[in-house]
């Protein structure tokens, strides 16, 4: 029998097929893995084929030059511009602004053919670190109210370059999505004084059930009510509102923590595409008792259609349960050297 289950946080609805039930080796898909073919901008000796980067992680050199271990660059064809003002205005019922905001690339490693699962944690540490520095930088300018990092691997989840990196996105405004949880969240802070987020974690770390695995800082968890198959969520154990503003000795622990994550979906799934997205608070918000930060990971198995679009439910085929269970029982290697 087919479940509808209630998202807590947003009240979204989804639809837990079980009579579709799909196990991993069900879904058709193509398994992402780089080949190296063709010209790369974003490699060794090619920096001058990307602007002039903004941060570089090197223990020696020049800007803009080989030695780097992380770098972030403008994206050469930005969604938003850099330069100008919001000029805010409306046309009748229609509101209007000029498009300001930062678009930046975080090239993870200069190697081409790995992949973020394949790094060491200390590799992908300092990746989040230039998450965090280039938060903290872009919260100083007064016209951006939300940012948002993600990474898109492979292109059927919209991927136009192989090599492996994360984009950031300064926003004038606060995405819908994101301003649906943050008042959720505030509505049953209003009304039971706690973090939903929090109680989520509680329960889920009592329950087991869709726990996938944890460390001294961070949980791993299929969330109760998952828009797509193997969705799975990352959050600190200790409550958080802002990732550029989590203790810096939490970086280790959660580099292992998605470390964990990918190396587990690649076996059980076969190296899918994915989307990995980092969902902090409002930049101009302080103080938010109600809103915990957290990383969202969905593999791209399925396909939003006519039913999705129309109704704002989502169809999933396999069970958060039984994703957990899955992806548990991975038996992965967790640790490579540096």
């Amino acid at each position: 029998m087919p479940e509808l289950r209630k998202d807590p946080i947003t009240g979204r609805w989804v639809i837990i097929a079980s009579d579709r039930a799909k196990r991993p080796t069900d879904f058709e898909r193509a398994p992402v893995k780089p080949t190296g073919q063709g010209f790369c901008p974003f490699c060794y000796g090619n920096e001058s084929k990307t602007p002039p980067e903004i941060l570089a992680y090197r223990p020696q050199g020049e800007p803009n030059t080989p030695g780097w271990s992380v770098r972030v660059v403008p994206n050469k064809f930005p969604a938003l511009g850099i330069e100008g003002e919001l000029a805010r205005q409306g046309e009748g019922v229609y509101d209007k602004m000029n498009g300001i905001g930062a678009h930046e690339v975080i090239i993870e490693t200069p190697a081409h053919d790995a992949t973020l699962a394949g790094l060491s944690p200390k590799n992908i540490e300092d990746v989040l670190w230039a998450f965090r520095d280039r938060m903290l930088d872009l919260k100083k300018d007064p016209r951006f109210r939300y940012i948002l990092i993600f990474k898109n691997y492979g292109e059927a989840a919209g991927a136009s370059l192989e090599h492996t990196h994360s984009q950031l996105i300064a926003l004038p405004i606060v995405p819908r999505s994101i301003r649906e949880q943050v008042d959720g969240a505030k509505q049953y802070f209003d009304f039971k004084e706690r973090c939903i987020y929090c109680d989520i974690i509680r329960q889920e770390l009592e329950a087991k059930i869709r726990v996938i695995s944890e460390n001294e800082d961070f949980v791993t968890l299929s969330p109760f009510a998952p828009r797509f198959p193997f969705e799975t969520w990352i959050f600190p154990k200790r409550h958080e509102a802002f990732f550029e503003h989590s203790s810096p000795r939490n970086f280790e622990n959660l580099a292992r923590a998605i470390k964990s994550l990918l190396l587990r979906t690649d076996l059980v799934l076969d190296c899918p595409a994915y989307n990995l997205v980092l969902q902090s608070a409002p930049l101009r918000e302080s103080h938010l008792e109600s809103f915990h930060w957290h990383i969202e990971y969905m593999p791209r198995l399925t396909r939003i259609a006519g039913f999705e679009w129309g109704t704002g439910f989502y169809i999933n085929p396999t069970p958060p349960e039984e994703a957990a269970q899955y992806l548990r029982e991975a038996q992965v290697e967790e640790t490579v050297p540096a």
